[in-house]
């Protein structure tokens, strides 16, 4: 068993839950901790009975109550040791016998998954997504993305699934009250990934296995979910990609989305 829930996932806050029949884990706590021990309870699921939090990175809409959620739960946290020393508010709050240093590319495991961290264009101290693979079964998860590139190919390529960021379209971006500056940031290579991207990374990953993914950390200012749902779909039409047996979504950043079994 391999399921995966985007608690809330977006420009303003992300925390995602995956689980196996033996083991709970989140990536990220980027809202507030009532709106975790909310949206857990709504999937059945005890904040009490989570294995451990991976961070990508420390950006507040990634760990806003990451040091909370520990230290109320007794909860163990996997980070890299620069991500920790950029977040001092949190690592404070969090028991040394809870800290768990990992290392870009170096493989680690929380119960019975297998998790890799690989390096990510964004403009944080050490940022990473992460494949974790369970009984041969791979699920990738990365978002914050300023460009893709081959490494980030080499790592996702083969996986069933994936929580992929589209976070502005190019248009919209141009139009919103963002400074300047901002948007030079967003559409930058150390800052996110555009719908357009995200629906050519989705093209090439089909090729290799993938049957689902879901659209992730969309912009709440330059992106709209059907805009980015539909860029996508267009983008695999427009290549002759077969997508009848391939499901898209888009996450809610404010209310937790269904349970994705990944067969």
């Amino acid at each position: 068993m391999l399921n995966f829930t985007s608690l809330y996932s977006g420009s303003s806050g992300n925390c995602l839950f995956v689980e196996t029949e033996n083991t709970k884990i989140l990536v990220d706590a980027g809202v507030s901790l009532k709106r975790i021990e909310t949206g857990l309870t709504s999937i059945n699921v005890s904040p009490e009975d989570i294995d451990g939090v991976i961070v990508t990175h420390e950006h507040s809409d990634h760990i806003q109550s990451l040091g909370n959620l520990s230290k109320k739960f007794n909860i163990p946290v996997y980070a890299t040791s620069k991500t920790y020393d950029a977040m001092p508010k949190q690592t404070e709050k969090i028991s040394d016998i809870n800290k768990n240093n990992i290392k870009i590319d170096e493989h680690f495991s929380i119960g019975d998954i297998n998790i890799t961290p690989f390096q990510i264009p964004h403009d944080a101290a050490d940022p990473c997504g992460f494949t974790l693979v369970v009984d041969n079964k791979k699920i990738s998860i990365a978002t914050d993305i300023g460009h893709m590139n081959n490494n980030i190919l080499k790592y996702i390529d083969g996986s069933e699934f994936i929580l992929l960021e589209a976070n502005y379209d190019s248009n919209v971006l141009k139009y919103t009250k963002y400074p300047f500056k901002l948007k030079e940031r967003i559409a930058g290579p150390n800052g996110h990934l555009s719908n357009k991207i995200a629906g050519q990374t989705i093209n090439y990953l089909i090729k290799s296995g993938l049957k689902n993914a879901v659209l992730g950390h969309l912009s709440k200012e330059s992106n709209f979910p059907e805009l980015a749902y539909q860029t996508v779909i267009d983008e695999l039409l427009s290549n002759g990609t077969n997508i009848d047996d391939f499901k898209l979504s888009v996450a809610n950043r404010d209310l937790p989305g269904k349970l994705i079994h990944i067969n």
